[in-house]
C-alpha cells in the first residue's frame, strides 16, 4: 500500500469513526491491547525466543473489514448482540513505517462477543507463529555462532557478549565494534537454505545500533553466487539507541534468483564517518517461510 494510499485510508478511518458516533450517540466500543506472543507446542521450540513487533492488528466483525489500526486502541461499532471478531496481527514490512501487512506467519486471534450499546468490549489478542512453519534461528545461545566473518574482506568481528544493554533477550547476543582500525565488517550465515519460490519468506532480526547495517540476501546457484543488498537498518543516536526488531520480506528475492538456488543471509556495515566507534548488536536471527 503506497503512502498516499494509506493516509487516505486512515483518514477515511478518523471521519467514518467521527460520523458513526456523531450519528449514533450509542454506539458499542471495541478495545484491544497490544499483541501477546505465545509458544506454539506443535512446534517443539523451533521458533526460539519470542520477541515480536506487531504494532497493529486488522479487524473483521462478522466478517466484514473495519480497518487496521495501531495498538492499543479503542473504536465504535455500529452493531450489538453476538458478533464474531477477527483480529489479525499486523507488522510494519521492511521497516518502512507507511508499509503494513498482515504477519502470514502468525496465527489470527477469533473471538465471540457480545456487544452493548455504550458499554466497551475489551480484547488482549493472543497469536502464536502457524505449526507449518519453517525455521532457521540464530540466537547466540550456543556456544557455536552460526555466522561466519568473511576472512577476506572484514576488519571488525562478530563475538558473543551478554552485556546489559537496555532490555534484550536470552543470555547472549552477537556485538560487533567498529572504529577507525576496523572499519568495516562483512558476515554471512554459514548454512545453505533452501527455500522454494512462490511461498512467504521473511528475516527477523532484533538489533541495536549506534551504526548502519545492511543485509542482504546470497543466492547461490550452479551459475553463480549473487549477493542482493536489501535493508538499511539506520544507525541510532548513542543517548537514545535501543533494541528494535525487523521483519524483511525476502519473497521478490527468491523468486528473482536462479533456479536450483540455495541462500544465505549477508550483513555488510562500514564506519560511520564523524564517529569515534559504531556498535552493532544483533540477536534472535529467524529466517521463516512455508
Amino acid at each position: 500500500m503506497t503512502l498516499v494510499r494509506w493516509i487516505v485510508l486512515f483518514f477515511s478511518s478518523v471521519f467514518m469513526f467521527s460520523s458513526c458516533v456523531k450519528n449514533n450517540p450509542d454506539p458499542s466500543w471495541l478495545q484491544v491491547n497490544d499483541w501477546t506472543l505465545e509458544s506454539n507446542i506443535a512446534l517443539s521450540g523451533e521458533e526460539g525466543e519470542l520477541t515480536q513487533n506487531m504494532t497493529n492488528a486488522k479487524v473483521f466483525v462478522n466478517d466484514q473489514l473495519i480497518g487496521i489500526f495501531e495498538t492499543p486502541f479503542r473504536i465504535p461499532l455500529l452493531l450489538e448482540g453476538a458478533s464474531n471478531v477477527k483480529i489479525f496481527p499486523v507488522i510494519i514490512n521492511n521497516g518502512i513505517s507507511a508499509t503494513k501487512k498482515v504477519y502470514p506467519f502468525a496465527e489470527r486471534y477469533e473471538l465471540d462477543v457480545i456487544l452493548v450499546k455504550n458499554e466497551t468490549v475489551e480484547i488482549s489478542p493472543v497469536t502464536r507463529y502457524n505449526s507449518n512453519t519453517n525455521f532457521w534461528v540464530e540466537d547466540f545461545e550456543d556456544v557455536n555462532i552460526s555466522i561466519e566473518n568473511d576472512p577476506n574482506t572484514s576488519a571488525a568481528t562478530l563475538q558473543f557478549s551478554n552485556q546489559n544493554l537496555n532490555t534484550f533477550n536470552g543470555n547472549y547476543y552477537g556485538k560487533v565494534v567498529l572504529n577507525e582500525l576496523d572499519s568495516t565488517w562483512v558476515a554471512y550465515t554459514v548454512e545453505q537454505l533452501y527455500i522454494p519460490k512462490g511461498v512467504d519468506c521473511y528475516l527477523e532480526v532484533d538489533y541495536f545500533n549506534t551504526n548502519d547495517l545492511y543485509q542482504g540476501l546470497i543466492s547461490l546457484s550452479p551459475t553463480g553466487v549473487t549477493n542482493n543488498i536489501n535493508i538499511r537498518m539506520n544507525s541510532q543516536p548513542l543517548e537514545d539507541v535501543q533494541w528494535k526488531k525487523i521483519y524483511i520480506e525476502l519473497n521478490e528475492l527468491v523468486i528473482a534468483s536462479p533456479n536450483q538456488s540455495t541462500f544465505q543471509q549477508s550483513f555488510v556495515a562500514n564506519f560511520d564517518n564523524g564517529e569515534t566507534e559504531g556498535i552493532i548488536c544483533l540477536d534472535n536471527i529467524k529466517v521463516v517461510w512455508f
